[in-house]
């Protein structure tokens, strides 16, 4: 005689389910950093001690200095190592100065997803998605554009005038992989036969775009 599953049983079947659905989705959250090692010393309280300048932020007040570097942009972070107050609370922005025909350069975000707002000029934003499409437009002040998390994009000024944009993520410390940066100034360097073989030049060239980033 085949017997059947009784109600209390099917109904602590579906509990254990429960139980093991959670545990296997208890894990960590999203990681706010590449690593963060523990200290087991530490004193520190849950909230800590804070006062209120710990949640104002004045550093996108005062204009950045374009010509530092030969991008011709310069980006003000306002993420939690520059703005305490916005641990835990999984935002951050940060302000960007290009000057014209500068380029904040191709980059990505491991640990956030951007939307950004043109505040003043005219700004090619573009990005390439997984599978090598690329989406682009010319911006104007006042208008807003979004990068999915971790794809690579860019801001061009293609405008006459010094563009400026308040970009902002869902992480407190999105970080930012600089294409350009990460493979010809990296330290110690990525290999002159890996980066020939992958972009299809000879080892030269490579060196040749190695020593621009050589100060």
């Amino acid at each position: 005689m085949n017997s059947q599953p009784t109600p209390l049983l099917c109904i602590t079947t579906l509990f254990l389910l429960l139980l093991t659905t959670t545990h296997t989705s208890s894990a960590d959250p999203e990681p706010l950093q590449d690593f963060c090692v523990a200290d087991l010393q530490s004193t520190t309280t849950i909230n800590g001690k804070v006062t209120s300048d710990d949640f104002f932020f004045s550093g996108f007040t005062n204009e950045a200095n374009t010509s530092s570097n030969d991008f011709g942009s310069f980006v003000t972070p306002g993420n939690v190592e520059a703005f305490p107050g916005l641990n835990t609370l999984g935002i951050s922005m940060n302000r960007v100065d290009i000057a014209p025909g500068g380029i904040n350069p191709p980059h990505h975000h491991p640990r956030a997803s951007e939307a950004g707002v043109v505040v003043q000029g005219q700004v090619l934003v573009g990005f390439v998605t997984t599978a090598g499409v690329y989406h682009s437009r010319v911006l104007a002040a006042s208008e807003m554009f979004v990068i999915p998390r971790g794809l690579v994009h860019f801001q061009l000024n293609v405008g006459i005038e010094k563009a400026i944009l308040i970009t902002s993520f869902n992480s407190q410390l999105p970080g930012s992989v600089v294409a350009p940066l990460a493979l010809f100034a990296a330290e110690p360097s990525v290999p002159d036969r890996v980066l020939a073989k992958s972009f299809l030049v000879g080892e030269d060239v490579v060196r040749s775009i190695k020593a621009k980033f050589i100060r």
